[in-house]
């Protein structure tokens, strides 16, 4: 008899963004709004893609559905570049947590687990959807 393997979702979060508002806010406070939110890959790839604020966008309602799926919104120490989407060759988008986050996302991992945190982007000018689902799955021995 095959053992059963059980799989937990931890966190689900969902956010909207405005790409036009985005576009705006580039616009008004640019380098500064930059540094402050996004991490240095995130901004490589944004500035090397033609819808430049749709990429931002979509990064931007990541981190705020992230923050949501952790559990704690945009507060509690939390910081905009703890949180950083990635690609994989593939094109899939991958979510990178670092410092503030990523200790509160191991204190929410059950013993004998791993965490993985599942992103999905989307965009529909002038609309950029993020979801994303943390699942713990047990541990490879």
């Amino acid at each position: 008899m095959q053992a059963m393997v059980i799989y937990i979702i931890l966190g689900i979060g969902t956010d909207l963004a405005n790409i036009t508002r985005i576009e705006g806010t580039l616009a008004r406070f640019g380098e500064r709004f930059l540094a402050r939110v996004f991490t240095p890959e995130e901004r490589r790839k944004a500035e090397a893609r033609a819808d430049r604020a749709g990429t931002y966008a979509k990064r931007w309602a990541a981190k705020e559905a992230c923050s949501k799926a952790l559990g704690t919104g945009l507060r509690m120490g939390i910081a905009w570049r703890d949180m950083g989407v990635a690609n994989l060759a593939t094109g899939q988008p991958v979510m990178h947590l670092t410092g503030w986050a990523a200790r509160r996302l191991a204190a929410m991992t059950p013993p004998g687990h791993e965490a993985i945190v599942h992103v999905s982007l989307t965009d529909d000018h002038p609309w950029a959807q993020a979801f994303v689902v943390i699942e713990a799955r047990p541990a490879r021995a």
